[in-house]
This record gives C-alpha cells, structure tokens and sequence, in this order.
C-alpha cells in the first residue's frame, strides 16, 4: 500500500513537470524529454545523497535540516562523508542541494544558478556518470536546462516553478524498492517520448514481453544467483530495456553491461536507467557511436567477447554510404555471411539487423548465449545472407532455439518478429517455439497491439526452459532434421501432419459414394448447359 502511494506521488511529480513545460510552450517539444529526464535525475541524485549520509550518520535523521547539518560540516568531514557513501552515490557540495537553490530561488539569474549548479554536479562526477562517444568525447549528466526555454526574460521563473516543485516530498522512500518499481517509474518518465505504439522515441523501446522471455531463457531460475562476474552486452540497445531485464536476472552487482547505440537520446536513457538500477559502475561502458563502423569495446586490439548478449537491433535501414567500407578485408571475418547489397531502389530497406545479428555471433565467448530479435521471414529464407547464417549457427551446434511471437507485438512495426536463442555450449537438440496464435490483440492509439497475458509469457518460458514438445505448439529438434529441411528454424515445418481416419460401414461408404456420383452428375449437367449456352452466344456473333 505504502509503495503505491509513493508510486503514486513520484508519477505525480513527473506529470507536473510535464506541466511546467507545456505551460512554457514546450510540451512534446523536441527538448521537453531532456529537460523531464533531468531534472528528475537531479531529484534522484540530491535525494540518493540524503539517504546515504543518513546512513552513515544517524544523527543526520534527527536533524531538523539534513541540508543545515552537512554543511555544518568540516571540509574534512565532508570528505570523509563522501569517501564512504561508495561509488552509486553522486559527489554533492552543499551549495548543490535542491534546498540551497530553493532559498536562494529569488535571486537575480535565477536560471543562471540552476544551470551552473548542475553543470557543476556534472563536471564534478564526470568520471563516474559521464556516457563515451566512439570518438572519445564525453558527453556530460546535465545540459544548460534552461536554455531550452527561447525566450531568456521566461528562464527565472521556469526554474522557480520546477524547483518549487522538487521540494514537495523525498525521494528517500524510493531507495528501498526492487527492481519492479524501477521498471514501471522508467516507463512512466519516458511514457510519452519513447511509445512502443509509435511515438517519437519509438526506437527504444522494446516490449515487456520480449525483455521478460529472453532473460528468463537466457537466464533460468535454475541458475539465478548461481552467476557472477559476467559481461552483458547489447549493441543496439536503445534505454536499455533488454539489459535492465537481463542484469536484473543475473543479480545487478554480478554482472557489468556494456552497450553501444548510434543515438545521444538513447544512450543518455540509458544511463537513466542504469542510475535506477543500481548499475552505475557500467556507466562507463555506455558508448555512443556506430557498432557496426566502429565498435568500441576491445581487449587490445581484438573486439571484446561478452559471456550474454540481448538485443533487439533496426531491422532495415539505408547504410549505403558505409556498404563498401564494411564489405573490406578487415571485417571479413565478422561479417562471415557477407554484407547485404545496395538495392537499386528503396535503399532504406537495406536489411542491417543481418550484420548485427553477424556481429553478435562474432562477439560472443565460447559458451556464451544470445538472444536477439529478428523478423519472422529470417527464419525460413531459402537462400542469401539470412540462410547463411542460420546454417553457420546450425553446422557450429550454437544454436538453442526460436520462438516466433504473434503478429503486432511491436505496435510500431506490421513486420511478424521470432527471437532467436543462441548457445555456443548447445551441443543437443533445438526447442522451436511457434507462439504466433497466443495473445490478444488490443487497439493502441491508431494502431493494433498483441498483448501476453502472464501465463502465455510463462507457458512460453517453461515450454523453451524445458525443451517440450507440445502438439501445435513446440517441436524439439536435432541439428541433423534441422540441416535436411534447408536449415529452417519455423516450428510450422517439423509439425506432424494429422489425417483423421473415421470407420464406415460398407452401407456408409456405398451411400457417400452414391452421393459423391449424383453431385458430379449435376456438376456435368450444369457444365454442359453452360457449354451449350457459350457456343449459342458464339453462334449468334455477327461482323458489323
């Protein structure tokens, strides 16, 4: 009950936020998820920072100003505070608290304070929570938020609303929840620009039924807690919803997460979301930048091989401009499959999910699994890149399975999507999953979405975990079956044709019979009428 209400109150706080904005002309602006998405990151971490020195000094609780008492504090002292709170806590000096900028709101340049007092909580923990380019830059927590307000006469009293707003009620309550409610308050902050049902950040964002089935495959309960310093890696992966899943299945301190996105927006939700999770000690491995031009993450100067790897990457995109500089000597090897031709037109449809799902295979360890999401026709093509791979996957015995998902699971796409299941220690059999009929389909905004209920997810994982063979459901299958049908991967083909036998007597079998004779008779009748018809209008043609 208690975790509702406050569930309740921190979406309440993001709604009115979302409110400042729209009231200074910029809701669903193109900066409007930058502005939301910060300053609640500076609620997060003001409010974390209370929690951990509270813990390290309990006459902190009793205070009647937390704030008052740190900065009562020594320089030494101070230190020492910070020295202690660990590696997840942001560095925060007195002048940075979200009360010191309160009592200080109706200073001259208000909006100027805001901004350097963040900028100066960015700069001071750059080294923990700053996200790499490919290139090497940094890219820093916090933007001059203000300045995303045009009118500069309108920036004092925009930050006097949002930081009127931060006061109202701690954080401190949220350090203390699992996973669960970080999941659902991630959603909630970043509902309106990253919908699966189409929005502006559309990209992100990956199902919850898709992240629940690859980590609970990837990762059974049989193993949970059994695992521990691991890699996990996802080279496309958006705000890391299939990470969260993954990491979270693993045990958030026993594993790192290592990432790589093309997009600024993406990789900075993702570090959100990792500061959520308790995952800070992976922000460094968050790269911004082209995996497939430029991969980042090495050991030397090899590409680093990761123990899991999850993604759900772009289906089709045009990458002609770098076509021919992947198809050089030095990315043979990765692209083993080779790299998909320019199409004379509809360059946009190049199919770029089979060079990442060629990279994923190239960076996993031996032993090491994968789980990715491809579309549905990948799983049958008869010829051409796409068989090559599944016949790279089926002659190595790397293989652990396919599920194919209903239609619309992916609201924003009409494209069928499987998830493809790979285990470089798979040396048995294959569990193909055909999950297309389950769900129920729901109307979301103009478009039509597959929703699974708990127990399909469910069903979904135990069939796979299990390797069952259900009747019109699952089939369990040998590398060997699997090479002799063109290395199909649809469950729809290993099926069983069924032929219903029923007993007639010979009564029986001589009246359908006769049955069968007297509709002929009339089909032949009616044939000839029509014959005859056909040869009278033809009779009855005349030149004129």
């Amino acid at each position: 009950m208690v975790t509702q209400q406050f569930e309740q109150r921190t979406r309440e706080l993001i709604d009115s936020l979302k409110a400042i904005c729209a009231a200074y002309g910029l809701g669903n602006d193109g900066n409007e998820f930058k502005i939301i998405t910060q300053v609640f990151l500076y609620k997060f971490l003001n409010d974390k920072f209370a929690f951990e020195a509270k813990k390290i000094r309990p006459e902190f609780v009793k205070a009647e100003s937390w704030e008052t008492a740190i900065e009562a504090l020594s320089a030494d002292d101070l230190e020492m505070l910070q020295m202690q709170m660990g590696p997840d806590t942001a560095r925060l000096k007195p002048e940075h608290f979200i009360a010191h900028l309160f009592g200080r709101q109706n200073a001259p340049e208000f909006a100027k304070l805001f901004d350097d007092t963040l900028l100066d909580i960015a700069i001071t923990n750059n080294e923990i929570f700053a996200v790499k380019t490919d290139g090497g830059a940094k890219i820093t927590l916090f933007d001059r938020v203000s300045e995303f307000i045009t009118d500069p006469s309108k920036r004092d009293a925009f930050c006097r609303a949002v930081i009127n707003k931060l006061g109202d009620f701690s954080f401190e309550r949220i350090f203390s929840e699992k996973y669960d409610f970080y999941a659902a308050l991630f959603e909630y902050l970043i509902k309106d620009y990253n919908k699966d049902s189409g929005g502006k950040y559309a990209e992100y964002y990956t199902p919850h039924a898709v992240a629940k089935i690859m980590a609970a495959i990837l990762v059974p309960e049989s193993v949970r807690g059994k695992i521990s310093n691991v890699s996990c890696y996802d080279p496309s992966s958006g705000s890391g919803t299939l990470l969260m899943n993954i990491a979270h299945a693993i045990g958030e301190q026993r594993c790192s997460i290592y990432s790589q996105d093309i997009s600024q927006k993406s990789s900075s939700l993702l570090r959100l979301n990792l500061i959520l999770n308790n995952l800070v000690h992976s922000i460094p491995n968050i790269i911004q930048g082209n995996t497939m031009l430029h991969p980042y993450h090495r050991e030397g100067k090899a590409l680093k091989k990761f123990d899991y790897i999850v993604s759900n990457p772009p289906f089709k995109m045009d990458f002609s401009d770098d076509r021919n500089a992947l198809d050089a000597n030095e990315h043979k090897e990765r692209f083993f499959a080779g790299v998909p031709k320019i199409p004379a037109k509809e360059k946009d449809k190049m199919a770029i999910y089979l060079l990442f799902l060629q990279h994923i295979i190239y960076s996993l360890k031996p032993g090491g699994k994968a789980a990715v999401v491809v579309p549905t026709g990948f799983i049958t093509a008869q010829s051409g890149i796409d068989k090559a791979i599944r016949q790279h996957l089926v002659d190595n015995k790397m293989l652990a399975g396919v599920v194919s998902m209903p239609s619309n699971i992916f609201a924003t796409t009409g494209t069928n999507v499987s998830i493809l299941f790979i285990d470089a220690a798979n040396k048995a059999d294959v569990v193909l999953i055909d999950a297309s009929s389950l769900g129920t389909k729901v109307k979301d905004g103009k478009n039509q979405k597959t929703l699974l209920s708990a127990e399909e997810e469910d069903r979904i994982i135990a069939t796979f975990n299990a390797k069952q063979a259900v009747e019109d459901f699952s089939v369990v299958v040998s590398y060997e079956q699997i090479a002799n049908k063109n290395y199909s991967l649809s469950a729809g083909q290993y099926f069983d044709v069924k032929i219903e036998y029923s007993d007639l007597t010979p009564e029986q079998f001589s009246e359908r019979l006769q049955g069968f004779s007297n509709k002929l008779d009339e089909l032949f009748k009616e044939s000839a009428g029509l014959e005859q018809e056909i040869k009278n209008q033809l009779a009855g043609l005349r030149h004129e």
